[in-house]
């Protein structure tokens, strides 16, 4: 019987001292911050719940929300995989390039067109897991995706699944607000002052910054490939 070399394997490949150290503090660190993601949504149900203010059809229907959630299963997950395995697989690193893609955007739009509008009279909780889900962890994940090693080169194909989340998202969004008169986000509102055209923009320009950090991020995966001469698993 013959047996395959582990050498042909990275992610099974047996680790330095040191590239073991790293891996571990960083799988520490992503569950931590994994955590952390989720103690910020429990927070908000329970408290907005407490409070009599939870509207669980809309909560849930935010990006920040849905695209927290994912960091929650990929920073867990990465986490783990990242204390048994030198290299993560090629599967981890496309999904790990989509989520922080996903995050840079929700913290771009939160910090520039949506944290100094004033409150609509709803009910407002704390605001630490406002600054955990769009400054704390965006800034995480970028720092984790260029100084970390382990990743593998993502494929410039991958474009097109980084792009089918918020397209979903945007359509379901548009559908419902179109029937029911309720968007997440002031900036989707038909009815506003820049009315349909503003949408329009907005979309085009969000989805354009997506995939340009994405695109960033894959460059950024190949070229530290490259530089290292590691072959993906």
């Amino acid at each position: 019987m013959t047996t395959v070399s582990n050498d042909r394997n990275p992610a099974f490949r047996p680790l330095s001292t040191t590239r073991g150290t790293i891996r571990s503090v960083i799988g520490v660190a992503r569950i931590i911050a994994g955590l952390l993601v989720l103690s910020g949504i429990v927070t908000e149900i329970v408290d907005t719940i407490a409070h009599s203010a939870f509207k669980p059809d809309q909560y849930f229907a935010y990006f920040t929300i849905e695209s927290s959630m994912m960091n929650v299963v990929v920073l867990v997950v990465g986490g783990v995989f990242a204390l048994r395995h030198p290299v993560d697989t090629r599967l981890l690193s496309t999904v790990r390039m989509a989520v922080l893609s996903y995050a840079v955007v929700t913290a771009i739009v939160y910090n520039i067109l949506l944290r100094n509008i004033p409150s609509n009279g709803d009910y407002q909780g704390p605001d630490w897991p406002t600054e955990v889900f769009h400054v704390a962890i965006p800034i995480l994940l970028v720092l984790d995706w260029i100084l970390t090693p382990g990743r593998v080169p993502v494929r410039w194909r991958s474009l097109g699944l980084v792009a089918s989340y918020p397209l979903a998202w945007l359509a379901f969004t548009m559908i419902r607000g179109g029937l029911g008169g309720w968007y997440p986000y002031p900036f989707l509102e038909p009815g506003g002052p820049g009315g349909v055209l503003s949408v329009v923009i907005y979309c085009v320009v969000l989805t354009a910054v997506i995939l340009g950090f994405a695109c960033g991020a894959i460059a950024i995966s190949r070229a530290g490939s490259r530089a290292r001469g590691q072959a993906a698993p």
